[in-house]
């Protein structure tokens, strides 16, 4: 298909925000739509193109993956930051967790001028995103044996057993997670909020054709630069929404000229629109887990189970309290969530217990190591750097918490016995240590293009998603979250390209 020469709303990325932003501006008639997606559109679900792992929710998918790492942050290893180049872009290849977070999160956010984004804003918006990805909670004979023993432990530890994880009101309790599963089909954004209008004439979706830049001129975009196969050709835009998420969209904006100066200047790249935030507040959750040799008595169940049922490797998640939380608030900062079940393609079994801090205090950057639109930007996490070691704090009380359930019947006896880190690190000092050696992170980067107010030094974007200064240029994915919720970013994207997508209706190009 060829690259119009026009198109009233150009949207950059086609992931889990951007499928979600065009296909409400398609359904509502609101002008030409053009998607611009830098991996590869397999069209509808109905189709038959897509690849399995993408489809089979029962582990995550790796078609597709924009091979993001650490590269020489760590010394010691690479850490890999899995992202989808995909139509559907995350939403095509996660666990599928459909996890909301905490009340706390969303009026903080709107406690920071960011208005229309409480919670109670905000809770049509998670229904309605329910509603479209399909999102379904398990039936107690589908939680497999492994994540049944888990929420038998915990029970029996104290962690109350709750109905529904997405009670924003709600601190402690562990619970099948609601998931956007269909048959076991991922039912991803570009399934829910494209397919019902690929038919429409005012939609164009372009797949394998990533974004150089914005063509600016003064505080306008006139036009989107794309690479192509005839190489870079331009699009006109009546505006342009960028949704290329977390890494890449400050990376499009940087190419564009948009950025700090300085940082600008020194990949050889002129300014056009000076904002120092763009790049920064980069964070995530970070995570470490403990890893069980198992027992014959647990392969057997397992095994019974699949020969029965579809059989996914995560189900089941805790919210859970540190001993670090003041006790006199609401909310909490730990998620542990076991994965069990055969290794894909590797053979034997994993069974595994991470533990997440959902309160993260440290922050990293993105950055440009050239101006070539080819070169993947330089990502540095900088998981577990903030000066007074709370994330590291939080992480070690995580895994105790969890070593805790571990011990309680009928996991003691299913279980074996630990084998990373092992029992003979066990005190909160040479747990730390541990964590740092080989901490890892729960796949949810944002903040890169922050939502804020005026006068905020780190904003990018107001809190309807258009890029400060600028008349016609939006971001909307993660990368504009000001604060990391208490959630697996899943249905959270899907909701951010519901809010700025409704009010994008209400605005002309």
């Amino acid at each position: 298909m060829e690259l119009p020469r026009y198109a009233e709303t150009v949207v950059v990325g086609g992931g889990t925000s951007g499928a979600v932003v065009a296909g409400l501006l398609a359904e509502h008639g609101d002008g030409s739509v053009l998607v611009l997606e830098a991996g590869p559109d397999y069209g509808p679900v109905a189709s038959g193109r897509w690849p399995d792992d993408l489809l089979n929710a029962a582990a995550l998918g790796y078609t597709g993956d924009w091979g993001y790492t650490s590269e020489e942050t760590y010394a010691d290893r690479v850490l890999g930051f899995e992202r989808a180049r995909v139509i559907g872009g995350c939403s095509a290849h996660n666990g599928c967790a459909a996890i909301w977070g905490s009340r706390i999160d969303y009026d903080g956010w709107a406690a920071a001028g960011l208005a229309g984004w409480s919670t109670d804003d905000l809770l049509p918006l998670f229904r309605e995103a329910n509603r479209r990805m399909r999102v379904r909670f398990y039936d107690a004979e589908e939680v497999t044996p492994f994540q049944a023993a888990w929420l038998e432990a915990a029970a029996d530890s104290g962690v109350p057993l709750v109905s529904d994880l997405n009670d924003l009101d709600a601190d402690v309790g562990m619970a099948a997670s609601p998931v956007n599963i269909v048959g076991g089909v991922r039912w991803n954004s570009a399934f829910a909020y494209l397919d019902p209008v690929r038919g429409h004439s005012g939609l164009t979706v372009l797949g394998d054709t990533p974004v150089s830049h914005l063509v600016l001129d003064g505080n306008r975009a006139r036009g989107v630069a794309c690479l192509t196969s005839n190489g870079i050709e331009t699009v006109g835009a009546g505006r342009v929404v960028v949704s290329a998420g977390a890494y890449e969209s400050p990376a499009v904006l940087m190419r564009s000229g948009i950025g700090d100066p300085d940082d600008l200047r020194a990949v050889g790249i002129e300014p056009r629109h000076a904002l120092p935030g763009v790049g920064k507040n980069l964070h995530d959750h970070p995570s470490a887990r403990l890893a069980y040799r198992g027992s014959p008595e647990m392969e057997r169940r397992m095994e019974a189970f699949a020969g029965q049922r579809w059989m996914p490797e995560e189900q089941t998640i805790a919210k859970l309290r540190s001993p670090l939380y003041p006790q006199t608030e609401t909310g909490f900062d730990l998620h542990l969530y076991p994965v069990g079940g055969p290794i894909v393609d590797g053979g034997g079994w994993r069974w595994h217990v991470p533990v997440a801090c959902m309160t993260p205090r440290s922050r990293g950057s993105v950055s440009l190591r050239s101006a070539e639109p080819g070169d993947r930007p330089r990502i540095d996490h900088r998981y577990r750097s903030d000066p007074d070691g709370y994330d590291t704090a939080v992480l070690a009380a995580g895994l105790g918490m969890a070593r805790a359930i571990a011990s309680r019947p009928p996991l003691k006896d299913l279980l074996g016995d630990e084998i990373e880190p092992g029992a003979d690190i066990m005190d909160h000092g040479a747990l730390a240590s541990w964590i740092n050696q080989t901490g890892e992170h729960y796949y949810h980067p944002v903040g890169t293009c922050k939502m804020g107010v005026p006068d905020d030094p780190l904003a990018v974007c107001d809190p309807r998603g258009k890029v400060h200064g600028l008349d016609n240029v939006y971001v909307a994915d993660c990368s504009v979250m000001p604060v990391i919720p208490r959630a697996n970013t899943n249905i959270p994207a899907v909701v951010v390209g519901e809010r700025i997508g409704r009010w994008l209706l209400d605005s002309n190009p």
